[in-house]
Protein backbone atom coordinates (compact mmCIF):
# COMPACT_ATOMS: atom_id res chain seq x y z
CA UNK A 1 0.00 0.00 0.00
CA UNK A 2 1.39 3.79 -1.21
CA UNK A 3 1.71 6.35 1.00
CA UNK A 4 -1.11 7.74 -0.95
CA UNK A 5 -3.37 4.91 -0.22
CA UNK A 6 -2.70 5.35 3.10
CA UNK A 7 -4.30 9.05 2.96
CA UNK A 8 -6.88 8.54 0.91
CA UNK A 9 -8.88 5.25 2.33
CA UNK A 10 -10.29 4.65 5.67
CA UNK A 11 -7.82 1.85 6.63
CA UNK A 12 -9.20 -1.61 8.40
CA UNK A 13 -7.28 -1.54 11.71
CA UNK A 14 -7.69 -4.77 14.11
CA UNK A 15 -6.82 -4.07 17.58
CA UNK A 16 -6.08 -7.36 19.58
CA UNK A 17 -4.47 -7.15 22.80
CA UNK A 18 -4.49 -9.64 25.76
CA UNK A 19 -5.11 -8.39 29.01
CA UNK A 20 -2.02 -6.48 31.44
CA UNK A 21 -1.96 -8.60 34.29
CA UNK A 22 -3.79 -6.96 37.72
CA UNK A 23 -4.23 -3.80 35.73
CA UNK A 24 -6.78 -3.64 32.68
CA UNK A 25 -8.60 -6.46 30.63
CA UNK A 26 -8.08 -7.90 27.11
CA UNK A 27 -11.48 -5.87 26.68
CA UNK A 28 -11.05 -2.87 28.31
CA UNK A 29 -7.15 -2.17 26.78
CA UNK A 30 -8.65 -2.93 23.11
CA UNK A 31 -11.41 -0.58 23.77
CA UNK A 32 -8.55 2.19 25.14
CA UNK A 33 -6.18 1.89 22.20
CA UNK A 34 -9.50 1.92 19.98
CA UNK A 35 -10.42 5.25 20.93
CA UNK A 36 -7.43 7.03 20.83
CA UNK A 37 -7.22 5.26 17.18
CA UNK A 38 -10.29 6.79 16.30
CA UNK A 39 -9.56 10.55 17.74
CA UNK A 40 -6.41 10.57 15.63
CA UNK A 41 -8.06 9.10 12.32
CA UNK A 42 -11.55 8.72 12.67
CA UNK A 43 -12.68 7.53 9.23
CA UNK A 44 -10.58 4.12 9.71
CA UNK A 45 -12.39 0.46 10.78
CA UNK A 46 -11.81 -0.45 13.89
CA UNK A 47 -12.26 -3.93 14.65
CA UNK A 48 -11.65 -5.06 18.69
CA UNK A 49 -10.82 -8.32 19.30
CA UNK A 50 -9.48 -9.01 22.73
CA UNK A 51 -7.71 -11.92 23.36
CA UNK A 52 -6.13 -14.43 26.25
CA UNK A 53 -3.54 -17.24 26.42
CA UNK A 54 -5.95 -19.31 28.61
CA UNK A 55 -5.10 -17.59 31.77
CA UNK A 56 -6.92 -15.19 33.77
CA UNK A 57 -9.11 -13.48 31.52
CA UNK A 58 -9.56 -16.06 29.04
CA UNK A 59 -13.65 -16.77 29.69
CA UNK A 60 -14.26 -12.72 29.41
CA UNK A 61 -11.93 -12.65 26.25
CA UNK A 62 -13.89 -15.34 24.38
CA UNK A 63 -17.12 -13.90 25.79
CA UNK A 64 -16.46 -10.48 23.92
CA UNK A 65 -15.31 -12.55 20.33
CA UNK A 66 -17.81 -15.57 20.24
CA UNK A 67 -21.01 -13.90 19.11
CA UNK A 68 -23.56 -15.98 20.14
CA UNK A 69 -21.90 -17.35 23.76
CA UNK A 70 -23.31 -17.56 26.50
CA UNK A 71 -22.47 -18.19 30.25
CA UNK A 72 -23.61 -20.86 32.59
CA UNK A 73 -23.24 -20.41 35.43
CA UNK A 74 -21.98 -23.29 38.03
CA UNK A 75 -21.32 -23.53 41.60
CA UNK A 76 -17.86 -25.29 42.18
CA UNK A 77 -15.41 -26.62 45.07
CA UNK A 78 -12.82 -24.20 45.28
CA UNK A 79 -9.01 -24.62 46.13
CA UNK A 80 -10.06 -24.14 49.83
CA UNK A 81 -13.08 -26.90 49.79
CA UNK A 82 -15.50 -23.79 50.38
CA UNK A 83 -17.98 -23.12 47.87
CA UNK A 84 -17.10 -20.99 45.14
CA UNK A 85 -19.18 -19.46 41.88
CA UNK A 86 -17.53 -20.05 38.53
CA UNK A 87 -18.25 -19.99 34.85
CA UNK A 88 -18.32 -21.99 31.40
CA UNK A 89 -18.79 -20.22 28.56
CA UNK A 90 -20.60 -21.81 25.72
CA UNK A 91 -20.23 -20.71 22.15
CA UNK A 92 -22.42 -21.62 19.23
CA UNK A 93 -20.73 -24.20 17.78
CA UNK A 94 -20.74 -26.63 20.75
CA UNK A 95 -16.88 -25.46 21.91
CA UNK A 96 -17.41 -25.10 26.41
CA UNK A 97 -14.06 -22.82 27.43
CA UNK A 98 -13.51 -22.78 31.21
CA UNK A 99 -10.94 -21.33 32.89
CA UNK A 100 -8.62 -22.81 36.01
CA UNK A 101 -8.19 -19.51 37.73
CA UNK A 102 -12.24 -19.17 38.19
CA UNK A 103 -12.47 -22.68 39.42
CA UNK A 104 -9.05 -23.69 41.29
CA UNK A 105 -7.03 -20.29 40.82
CA UNK A 106 -4.61 -18.71 43.48
CA UNK A 107 -6.76 -15.62 44.08
CA UNK A 108 -9.55 -17.92 45.97
CA UNK A 109 -7.30 -18.29 48.58
CA UNK A 110 -6.50 -14.57 49.22
CA UNK A 111 -3.47 -14.36 51.26
CA UNK A 112 -3.36 -17.93 52.93
CA UNK A 113 -1.49 -20.36 50.77
CA UNK A 114 -2.36 -24.31 50.83
CA UNK A 115 0.38 -25.82 49.50
CA UNK A 116 -0.19 -29.32 50.64
CA UNK A 117 -4.34 -28.96 50.42
CA UNK A 118 -5.50 -26.99 47.42
CA UNK A 119 -6.67 -29.08 44.69
CA UNK A 120 -8.20 -29.02 41.32
CA UNK A 121 -11.71 -30.59 42.21
CA UNK A 122 -13.26 -27.58 41.19
CA UNK A 123 -12.11 -27.72 37.68
CA UNK A 124 -13.37 -31.39 37.29
CA UNK A 125 -16.66 -30.62 38.39
CA UNK A 126 -17.11 -27.13 35.70
CA UNK A 127 -15.76 -29.60 33.39
CA UNK A 128 -18.90 -32.02 34.35
CA UNK A 129 -21.23 -29.01 34.22
CA UNK A 130 -19.91 -27.97 30.41
CA UNK A 131 -20.07 -31.81 29.19
CA UNK A 132 -23.88 -32.02 30.89
CA UNK A 133 -24.56 -29.25 28.94
CA UNK A 134 -23.85 -31.09 25.65
CA UNK A 135 -20.55 -29.25 25.06
CA UNK A 136 -18.93 -31.51 21.70
CA UNK A 137 -15.50 -29.44 22.44
CA UNK A 138 -13.66 -28.40 25.91
CA UNK A 139 -11.05 -25.87 25.92
CA UNK A 140 -9.62 -25.54 29.31
CA UNK A 141 -7.60 -22.54 29.86
CA UNK A 142 -4.87 -23.44 32.47
CA UNK A 143 -3.19 -20.63 34.40
CA UNK A 144 -2.80 -19.17 37.76
CA UNK A 145 -3.41 -22.38 39.79
CA UNK A 146 -3.40 -22.91 43.50
CA UNK A 147 -2.21 -26.42 43.94
CA UNK A 148 0.29 -29.00 43.10
CA UNK A 149 -2.05 -31.92 42.95
CA UNK A 150 -1.15 -33.17 39.02
CA UNK A 151 -4.76 -33.01 38.80
CA UNK A 152 -5.87 -35.64 40.87
CA UNK A 153 -8.52 -33.60 42.13
CA UNK A 154 -9.69 -32.45 38.54
CA UNK A 155 -9.98 -36.69 37.61
CA UNK A 156 -11.76 -37.57 41.19
CA UNK A 157 -14.63 -35.44 40.54
CA UNK A 158 -15.09 -36.62 37.04
CA UNK A 159 -15.01 -40.28 38.44
CA UNK A 160 -11.65 -41.43 38.79
CA UNK A 161 -10.85 -43.48 41.57
CA UNK A 162 -7.31 -42.90 43.65
CA UNK A 163 -6.57 -45.02 46.06
CA UNK A 164 -3.67 -46.10 48.81
CA UNK A 165 -2.19 -49.59 49.06
CA UNK A 166 -4.87 -50.63 51.06
CA UNK A 167 -7.25 -49.54 48.88
CA UNK A 168 -8.61 -46.25 50.91
CA UNK A 169 -9.24 -42.86 48.94
CA UNK A 170 -6.10 -41.15 49.43
CA UNK A 171 -6.29 -36.89 50.85
CA UNK A 172 -7.13 -34.54 48.27
CA UNK A 173 -4.09 -32.15 47.17
CA UNK A 174 -0.37 -32.61 47.57
CA UNK A 175 -1.13 -33.67 50.49
CA UNK A 176 -2.40 -37.38 49.11
CA UNK A 177 -0.31 -37.55 45.96
CA UNK A 178 2.88 -40.15 47.63
CA UNK A 179 0.26 -42.40 49.22
CA UNK A 180 -1.43 -42.65 45.60
CA UNK A 181 -0.75 -46.68 44.85
CA UNK A 182 -3.60 -47.12 42.10
CA UNK A 183 -5.12 -45.34 39.90
CA UNK A 184 -8.51 -46.61 38.33
CA UNK A 185 -9.90 -44.15 35.24
CA UNK A 186 -12.43 -46.59 33.89
CA UNK A 187 -15.03 -44.00 35.45
CA UNK A 188 -14.21 -40.93 33.38
CA UNK A 189 -16.31 -40.24 31.01
CA UNK A 190 -15.63 -40.25 27.26
CA UNK A 191 -14.34 -37.71 25.40
CA UNK A 192 -16.71 -34.81 24.15
CA UNK A 193 -17.23 -36.00 20.37
CA UNK A 194 -14.77 -33.25 18.91
CA UNK A 195 -12.39 -33.39 21.68
CA UNK A 196 -10.50 -31.42 24.85
CA UNK A 197 -7.96 -28.86 24.25
CA UNK A 198 -5.66 -27.64 27.13
CA UNK A 199 -4.39 -24.24 26.63
CA UNK A 200 -1.74 -22.76 28.13
CA UNK A 201 1.96 -20.88 27.35
CA UNK A 202 3.67 -22.98 29.87
CA UNK A 203 5.69 -25.07 28.76
CA UNK A 204 7.71 -26.95 31.66
CA UNK A 205 7.67 -31.01 32.17
CA UNK A 206 5.73 -32.22 34.83
CA UNK A 207 8.76 -33.17 37.20
CA UNK A 208 12.60 -32.51 37.39
CA UNK A 209 14.33 -29.19 37.78
CA UNK A 210 11.81 -27.33 35.66
CA UNK A 211 8.70 -29.31 36.46
CA UNK A 212 5.97 -28.17 38.31
CA UNK A 213 6.80 -28.98 41.89
CA UNK A 214 10.58 -27.38 41.08
CA UNK A 215 9.41 -24.20 39.56
CA UNK A 216 5.91 -22.94 40.89
CA UNK A 217 5.77 -24.74 44.01
CA UNK A 218 7.19 -22.22 46.04
CA UNK A 219 4.99 -19.36 44.84
CA UNK A 220 2.11 -21.88 46.19
CA UNK A 221 3.65 -22.26 49.58
CA UNK A 222 6.29 -25.39 49.00
CA UNK A 223 9.15 -25.20 51.00
CA UNK A 224 12.68 -26.10 49.73
CA UNK A 225 12.24 -29.09 51.67
CA UNK A 226 8.73 -29.97 50.50
CA UNK A 227 9.55 -29.48 46.37
CA UNK A 228 11.48 -32.51 46.24
CA UNK A 229 8.95 -34.77 48.15
CA UNK A 230 6.29 -33.77 45.56
CA UNK A 231 8.31 -33.71 42.54
CA UNK A 232 9.22 -37.84 43.78
CA UNK A 233 5.68 -38.37 44.20
CA UNK A 234 4.66 -37.04 40.75
CA UNK A 235 7.21 -38.98 39.30
CA UNK A 236 4.92 -41.79 40.63
CA UNK A 237 2.17 -40.07 39.45
CA UNK A 238 2.82 -39.73 35.94
CA UNK A 239 3.63 -43.97 35.80
CA UNK A 240 0.24 -44.61 37.41
CA UNK A 241 -1.33 -41.80 34.41
CA UNK A 242 0.90 -43.79 32.04
CA UNK A 243 2.43 -40.60 30.71
CA UNK A 244 6.02 -39.35 30.15
CA UNK A 245 6.62 -36.74 32.97
CA UNK A 246 8.91 -35.15 30.26
CA UNK A 247 6.19 -34.09 28.25
CA UNK A 248 6.50 -29.93 27.36
CA UNK A 249 3.46 -28.49 29.14
CA UNK A 250 2.57 -31.23 31.07
CA UNK A 251 3.53 -29.51 34.44
CA UNK A 252 1.30 -26.69 33.48
CA UNK A 253 -1.26 -25.41 36.87
CA UNK A 254 0.72 -28.09 38.98
CA UNK A 255 0.21 -30.77 37.21
CA UNK A 256 -3.12 -30.34 35.96
CA UNK A 257 -2.29 -30.44 32.15
CA UNK A 258 -1.06 -34.09 33.38
CA UNK A 259 -3.94 -35.54 34.20
CA UNK A 260 -5.75 -33.90 30.51
CA UNK A 261 -3.70 -35.63 29.14
CA UNK A 262 -4.03 -39.08 31.11
CA UNK A 263 -7.53 -38.24 29.89
CA UNK A 264 -6.83 -37.73 26.67
CA UNK A 265 -6.66 -34.14 25.93
CA UNK A 266 -3.87 -32.14 23.46
CA UNK A 267 -1.71 -29.89 24.95
CA UNK A 268 -2.19 -26.89 22.27
CA UNK A 269 -0.45 -22.89 22.87
CA UNK A 270 -3.15 -21.16 24.59
CA UNK A 271 -2.58 -18.05 22.35
CA UNK A 272 -3.38 -20.11 19.29
CA UNK A 273 -6.09 -21.89 20.16
CA UNK A 274 -8.01 -19.06 21.78
CA UNK A 275 -6.90 -16.97 18.89
CA UNK A 276 -8.54 -19.98 16.56
CA UNK A 277 -11.69 -20.06 18.28
CA UNK A 278 -12.21 -16.01 17.89
CA UNK A 279 -11.42 -15.89 14.60
CA UNK A 280 -8.23 -14.35 14.68
CA UNK A 281 -6.45 -15.89 11.39
CA UNK A 282 -9.20 -13.97 9.32
CA UNK A 283 -10.18 -10.85 10.53
CA UNK A 284 -6.33 -10.06 10.96
CA UNK A 285 -6.12 -10.91 7.23
CA UNK A 286 -8.93 -8.35 6.48
CA UNK A 287 -6.82 -5.39 8.57
CA UNK A 288 -3.99 -3.25 6.65
CA UNK A 289 -2.97 -2.44 10.20
CA UNK A 290 -2.64 -4.85 13.59
CA UNK A 291 -2.47 -3.29 17.15
CA UNK A 292 -1.57 -5.81 19.54
CA UNK A 293 -0.32 -5.44 23.55
CA UNK A 294 0.59 -6.88 26.78
CA UNK A 295 1.53 -6.07 30.37
CA UNK A 296 5.25 -6.75 29.55
CA UNK A 297 6.99 -7.51 26.11
CA UNK A 298 9.38 -9.49 26.44
CA UNK A 299 11.90 -12.12 25.78
CA UNK A 300 9.42 -15.09 26.39
CA UNK A 301 6.62 -12.81 24.50
CA UNK A 302 7.42 -15.29 21.72
CA UNK A 303 7.51 -18.08 23.58
CA UNK A 304 3.16 -19.20 23.25
CA UNK A 305 2.37 -15.55 24.16
CA UNK A 306 -0.80 -13.05 22.09
CA UNK A 307 1.44 -10.36 20.64
CA UNK A 308 4.06 -13.27 19.71
CA UNK A 309 0.96 -15.52 18.14
CA UNK A 310 -0.38 -12.29 16.23
CA UNK A 311 3.08 -11.17 15.05
CA UNK A 312 3.82 -14.35 13.71
CA UNK A 313 0.48 -14.39 11.72
CA UNK A 314 1.08 -10.74 10.70
CA UNK A 315 4.48 -11.46 9.59
CA UNK A 316 3.11 -14.99 7.56
CA UNK A 317 0.34 -13.04 5.86
CA UNK A 318 0.30 -12.63 2.22
CA UNK A 319 -0.73 -8.31 2.95
CA UNK A 320 1.85 -7.93 5.22
CA UNK A 321 -0.35 -5.73 7.66
CA UNK A 322 1.90 -3.05 10.01
CA UNK A 323 2.37 -4.44 13.30
CA UNK A 324 1.98 -2.00 16.20
CA UNK A 325 2.72 -3.21 19.95
CA UNK A 326 2.05 -1.38 23.35
CA UNK A 327 2.96 -2.51 26.41
CA UNK A 328 3.11 -1.80 29.81
CA UNK A 329 7.01 -1.95 29.49
CA UNK A 330 9.17 -3.53 26.51
CA UNK A 331 11.95 -5.03 27.39
CA UNK A 332 12.64 -6.74 23.75
CA UNK A 333 13.59 -5.66 20.38
CA UNK A 334 10.41 -5.90 18.73
CA UNK A 335 10.06 -7.93 15.65
CA UNK A 336 11.23 -6.35 12.23
CA UNK A 337 9.87 -3.74 11.17
CA UNK A 338 6.96 -3.34 13.84
CA UNK A 339 6.65 -0.09 16.08
CA UNK A 340 5.93 -0.05 19.64
CA UNK A 341 4.74 2.44 22.53
CA UNK A 342 5.06 1.68 26.42
CA UNK A 343 2.70 2.91 28.73
CA UNK A 344 5.48 3.89 31.57
CA UNK A 345 7.10 6.23 28.75
CA UNK A 346 3.45 7.67 28.87
CA UNK A 347 2.42 7.90 32.44
CA UNK A 348 6.07 8.77 33.49
CA UNK A 349 6.81 5.67 35.98
CA UNK A 350 5.79 2.01 36.68
CA UNK A 351 3.38 3.23 39.71
CA UNK A 352 1.21 5.20 37.51
CA UNK A 353 1.14 2.99 34.59
CA UNK A 354 -0.09 0.16 36.17
CA UNK A 355 -3.06 2.45 38.56
CA UNK A 356 -4.61 3.56 35.79
CA UNK A 357 -3.79 2.57 32.40
CA UNK A 358 -6.67 3.32 30.60
CA UNK A 359 -5.38 7.10 29.56
CA UNK A 360 -1.81 5.74 28.77
CA UNK A 361 -3.47 2.93 26.25
CA UNK A 362 -5.66 5.55 24.93
CA UNK A 363 -2.36 7.95 24.64
CA UNK A 364 -0.52 5.13 23.15
CA UNK A 365 -3.24 4.73 20.57
CA UNK A 366 -3.68 8.02 19.47
CA UNK A 367 -0.54 8.18 19.54
CA UNK A 368 0.31 5.39 16.80
CA UNK A 369 -2.54 6.63 14.55
CA UNK A 370 -1.42 10.29 13.95
CA UNK A 371 2.62 8.77 13.46
CA UNK A 372 0.95 6.68 10.80
CA UNK A 373 -0.44 9.79 9.25
CA UNK A 374 2.36 11.69 9.88
CA UNK A 375 5.31 9.56 9.18
CA UNK A 376 6.85 7.69 6.41
CA UNK A 377 5.89 4.45 6.07
CA UNK A 378 8.56 1.90 4.93
CA UNK A 379 7.31 -1.18 2.61
CA UNK A 380 6.64 -4.35 4.07
CA UNK A 381 5.15 -2.85 7.23
CA UNK A 382 6.24 -0.73 10.30
CA UNK A 383 5.47 2.94 10.98
CA UNK A 384 8.79 4.70 11.30
CA UNK A 385 10.26 8.28 10.98
CA UNK A 386 11.72 9.66 8.16
CA UNK A 387 15.48 8.80 9.84
CA UNK A 388 14.36 5.26 10.36
CA UNK A 389 13.60 6.23 14.15
CA UNK A 390 10.03 4.14 15.45
CA UNK A 391 7.05 6.16 17.01
CA UNK A 392 7.61 9.93 17.23
CA UNK A 393 5.80 11.64 19.34
CA UNK A 394 5.79 15.59 19.12
CA UNK A 395 8.50 16.94 21.12
CA UNK A 396 10.55 13.71 20.46
CA UNK A 397 13.50 13.02 18.83
CA UNK A 398 13.26 10.47 15.88
CA UNK A 399 15.66 7.10 17.05
CA UNK A 400 17.70 3.92 15.39
CA UNK A 401 15.57 1.22 14.11
CA UNK A 402 15.53 -1.08 17.30
CA UNK A 403 14.89 1.82 20.39
CA UNK A 404 11.71 3.01 21.54
CA UNK A 405 11.04 6.22 21.92
CA UNK A 406 9.72 7.64 25.31
CA UNK A 407 8.97 10.78 26.72
CA UNK A 408 11.56 13.40 28.22
CA UNK A 409 10.88 12.00 32.00
CA UNK A 410 12.63 8.47 30.67
CA UNK A 411 15.87 7.25 29.30
CA UNK A 412 16.14 5.23 25.84
CA UNK A 413 17.53 1.98 26.19
CA UNK A 414 18.81 0.28 22.84
CA UNK A 415 18.23 -2.88 21.17
CA UNK A 416 14.45 -3.24 23.22
CA UNK A 417 14.96 -1.66 26.24
CA UNK A 418 12.25 -0.08 28.03
CA UNK A 419 11.92 3.29 29.31
CA UNK A 420 11.90 4.40 32.77
CA UNK A 421 12.53 7.44 35.18
CA UNK A 422 16.12 6.74 36.77
CA UNK A 423 17.03 4.74 38.90
CA UNK A 424 13.33 3.39 38.63
CA UNK A 425 13.23 -0.65 38.99
CA UNK A 426 12.17 -2.83 35.63
CA UNK A 427 9.14 -4.64 36.06
CA UNK A 428 9.62 -8.43 36.28
CA UNK A 429 7.72 -10.91 38.51
CA UNK A 430 9.12 -14.25 37.26
CA UNK A 431 5.84 -15.00 34.58
CA UNK A 432 4.85 -17.88 36.17
CA UNK A 433 1.67 -19.62 36.26
CA UNK A 434 0.96 -18.94 39.67
CA UNK A 435 -0.02 -15.17 40.99
CA UNK A 436 0.20 -14.79 44.87
CA UNK A 437 -2.72 -13.59 46.02
CA UNK A 438 -1.00 -10.46 46.92
CA UNK A 439 -0.10 -9.79 43.30
CA UNK A 440 -3.55 -10.15 42.40
CA UNK A 441 -4.85 -7.75 44.22
CA UNK A 442 -4.26 -4.55 41.98
CA UNK A 443 -2.53 -1.36 44.02
CA UNK A 444 -3.06 -3.11 47.71
CA UNK A 445 -0.76 -6.34 46.94
CA UNK A 446 1.52 -4.18 44.44
CA UNK A 447 0.52 -5.98 41.09
CA UNK A 448 2.80 -5.45 38.27
CA UNK A 449 2.35 -4.91 34.75
CA UNK A 450 2.71 -8.07 33.51
CA UNK A 451 0.92 -11.25 32.58
CA UNK A 452 2.20 -13.56 35.06
CA UNK A 453 3.54 -17.43 33.83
Amino acid sequence: MTDDDQQDRPLPVLVCPDGFKGSITAADAARALGRGWLAARPGDAVDLLPLADGGEGTIDAMAGAAPGARELAVEVTGPDDAPHPARVLLLADGTAVLELAETSGIALLGEHLRPWDAHTVGLGEAVRAALDAGARRLLIGLGSSASTDGGTGLLSALGAVLTDAEGRTVPRGAAGLSRIDHVDLTGLPPLPADGVQILSDVRSPLTGPHGAAAIFGPQKGLSSDDVPLVDAALERLAELYGIDPATPGSGAAGGTAAALLAWGAELTAGSIGIGGAAGLPARLDAADVVITGEGRYDGQTAEGKVVGHVAALAAAAPHRPRLLVVAGSIDAPLPPGAAGRDLVGIAGSVAAAIADPEPYLVEAGRELAQALTEEVVRPGGGVVGPKGGHVRPEGEVARPEGEVVGPKVGRVRPEGGSVRPEGEPTMDDGRDDAVRAAGAAGADGGAVLDDAR
